[in-house]
């Protein structure tokens, strides 16, 4: 079967897309994942969001897109995908568990690109069942970027599952930065990135939703990872990132890294405590 593909005139606001999953998030059923792609061309780099999103990730500022940054834009097409009314799992309460993403070649801010995004089968989990959301970006039809994603939504799950493709070890050794995170970064980075989900605004909202306090976006946390690392996760690279446990805020975490010769390793942990990891990055050359 081929996969629908519609073409929306823009790239629809996250806001009013977060309000509709909130309301639509009871009695979503099923076992289906609508085969369908959400499409925006000649999508367009505003260079000012584009340029507090490179200070806020710790990047250079520059015309050079962040391995991370077309995520940002495309997402509130994965937003619009999952909060259709036959999406079977609401999205309020989705874990999102990794990401893979690869940029093909350096990608300008003066690019228009087209941006797609589509949605794969659910999976079992011994937590409940996985979906992965795959967007990807394109310039005069070329494939430039491509993310995939795996959310998890809780539930019943199967106990049986095999654990596969799991982070690898978090690198030994001291802290290579210490990183303070202020109480207001996760909306500091909602203003930049438009992901305005509650979890991460304020203690109270987050709270409400099942959190102890709110916590970091885990998307900040990767692209953080990425600046950190150096100018080859620009590209053409690919990185991986799994999310292990959320960054509460404020806090202090602290990076660990490890580069060979075929890429590097580096996890982000509480700092001070080198049992826990709240992310694992792979960035291959």
């Amino acid at each position: 079967m081929t996969m629908a593909v519609e073409t929306l005139p823009e790239i629809p606001a996250m806001g009013p897309l977060l309000v509709r999953a909130a309301v639509t998030a009871r009695g979503r059923h099923g076992d289906d994942v609508p085969e369908r792609t959400l499409r925006v061309e000649d999508a367009t780099v505003d260079r000012a969001r584009l340029a507090a999103y490179q200070r806020i990730t710790g990047h250079d500022v520059a015309d050079t897109l962040p391995q991370a940054y077309p995520w940002v834009l495309a997402s509130p097409l994965q937003t619009a995908l999952m909060v259709r009314p036959d999406f079977p799992l609401a999205l309020p309460g989705l874990v999102h568990l990794e990401n893979r993403v690869t940029t093909h070649r350096l990608l300008d801010a003066a690019d228009p690109l087209t941006l797609e995004a589509s949605a794969g089968p659910l999976r079992a989990h011994r937590r409940g069942r996985t979906v992965g959301v795959r967007l990807t970006a394109h310039v005069a039809g070329d494939l430039v970027w491509e993310s995939d994603s795996v959310y998890l939504g809780r539930g019943r799950g199967d106990e049986d599952t095999v654990r596969t493709g799991g982070p690898p070890d978090a690198p030994e050794g001291p802290a290579r930065a210490v990183w303070r995170l202020p109480e207001n970064l996760g909306r500091r980075y909602a203003a930049v990135s438009g992901d305005v989900n509650p979890i991460h605004l304020h203690p109270l909202t987050a709270r409400a939703l099942g959190f102890r306090r709110h916590i970091a976006h885990g998307m900040w946390t990767y692209a953080r990872v990425l600046s950190a690392l150096g100018r080859g996760s620009l590209g053409p690279s690919t990185s991986r990132v799994w999310f292990t446990r959320p960054v509460e805020l404020p806090s202090t975490v602290e990076l660990v890294a490890r580069t060979g010769s075929d890429g590097s390793v580096a996890a982000v942990r509480p700092a001070g405590d080198r049992s826990r990891t709240s992310a694992v990055v792979v960035l291959e050359g």
